[in-house]
């Protein structure tokens, strides 16, 4: 049981690790395609992507990061993801633009860097 849980929580950390990744390329391909060209800000910028994107990395995040320090007893990936998370939240909330692409992209890599610190922790 212990095995077939810490499997589950490898493959959401890599999970994790590829949404934060697509976070990131969405957030500077939005801004590229919207500041560059003048179009696709109303698909690729839309607040709903972001909310979903948000819902993903807390559920994601709460499951193999704490599962992780029940593990292995280091919370300091947890501190990590958690604080990605936190600047993930505050993007929301600052509106489109410069500012929102740079709490997104801070958090996600911090988020990121979180499950690849959780998955090393497993080796």
């Amino acid at each position: 049981m212990r095995n077939a849980i810490l499997s589950i929580r490898d493959r959401l950390d890599r999970v994790g690790v590829l949404l934060s990744g697509l976070c990131a390329l969405h957030c500077l391909a939005g801004l590229m395609l919207v500041a560059g060209l003048g179009f696709g800000g109303e698909v690729l910028l839309a607040p709903a992507i972001h909310r979903v994107g948000l819902a993903l990395a807390i559920v994601v995040g709460a499951i193999t990061l704490v599962i992780g320090v029940v593990r292995h007893r280091d919370p300091r990936p947890l501190q990590l993801g958690g604080a990605g998370i936190a600047l993930m939240s505050i993007a929301l909330m600052v509106g489109h633009g410069a500012a929102e692409a740079l709490f997104t992209i801070a958090g996600v890599a911090l988020l990121g860097w979180a499950h690849i610190r959780n998955l090393r922790h497993s080796c």
